[in-house]
């Protein structure tokens, strides 16, 4: 692939000239350069400058579109080659939500980079619906996702099953009571993750299934990450809503509590994120890892 290519690809996914610098460690001069001279081959207009800000022209994005399927065609030939050299080789950019970059991917992850040191891993994590954006935009080769949503531009597949359970503070009021009803849980002070959360939406069809609208919740925030909302419940006579698989911990010293809601269980789907079509060989090795590491 070209470097001039290479250089585009930069700037357009910064949509900054100083940003592809740093991100390609070259001076601002040289990508100006790089630029310029792709324009010419091409003899269009990449892009369009408005003040201090640029912007992809269509001719722009259409290049842009182009460039990336070249990108990962160029990734699958080395990988290719790294399988008859039995030495495999390649770049995987994966995206996760935050509950399943947090407590399940590091360990597995790691598996995988001891059994292919050639691949490089790069993990963007974030919640459900940023990291499903980031897939249709193709700045990551898959995504692992914790939402219940169908995008049609998007093809799901099943990871693994996931539970939320409700939980509060060891030294919270309600620490002592176990077990609550589904009126209790509508009145008790809760926090809950942001709009865009996979465990939000989860949370939310679970309820309506229950009659309820989450409306009708005692919510008194809202938090951007699970480990915010552990460390709110510490000092907060309330509750949330976590993934079994974030407290374990937390559970077992005793820093939390799970209390039993009466007829009102929330299981869930992980899932994997993927783009229509078949999958590349390195995104389906990853895959295949991940099934059957012992999480």
């Amino acid at each position: 692939m070209d470097y001039r290519d290479k250089v585009f690809i930069s700037v357009a996914e910064n949509l900054s000239f100083s940003k592809a610098a740093d991100e390609l460690f070259i001076s601002q001069p040289a990508i100006t350069k790089h630029i310029k001279e792709l324009e010419r081959k091409l003899n269009i207009t990449l892009f369009d400058r408005k003040g201090n800000k640029i912007y992809l022209t269509e001719a722009g994005k259409l290049t842009y579109s182009h460039l990336k399927k070249v990108e990962q065609q160029y990734r699958e030939l080395e990988f290719e080659i790294g399988r008859i050299n039995d030495t495999f080789l390649g770049e995987l950019k994966v995206g996760a939500s935050s509950t399943i970059s947090q407590y399940l991917l590091p360990k597995a992850m790691a598996s995988f980079h001891k059994r292919y040191p050639q691949i490089e891993l790069y993990l963007t994590n974030g919640n459900s619906f940023e990291m499903e954006q980031l897939l249709l935009k193709n700045e990551i080769d898959m995504a692992l996702v914790e939402n219940g949503s169908s995008q049609s531009s998007i093809k799901y597949l099943p990871f693994m099953n996931d539970e939320l359970i409700v939980v509060t503070g060891s030294d919270s009021i309600y620490a002592k009571q176990k077990n609550i009803s589904l009126a209790d849980f509508q009145e008790i002070p809760l926090v809950l993750r942001e709009k865009g959360s996979g465990t939000l939406d989860v949370i939310k069809k679970a309820l309506q299934n229950n009659g309820v609208s989450i409306e009708h919740l005692n919510t008194l925030i809202h938090l951007g990450s699970t480990e915010a909302i552990k460390n709110f419940l510490k000092d907060f006579d309330g509750i949330a809503v976590l993934s079994d698989k974030a407290v374990t911990t937390e559970i077992y010293l005793n820093q939390l509590v799970q209390l039993s809601v009466k007829g009102f269980d929330i299981p869930r789907h992980l899932r994997f994120a993927l783009h229509q079509g078949q999958p590349t060989h390195l995104v389906e090795l990853f895959m295949n890892h991940l099934l059957q590491y012992n999480f």
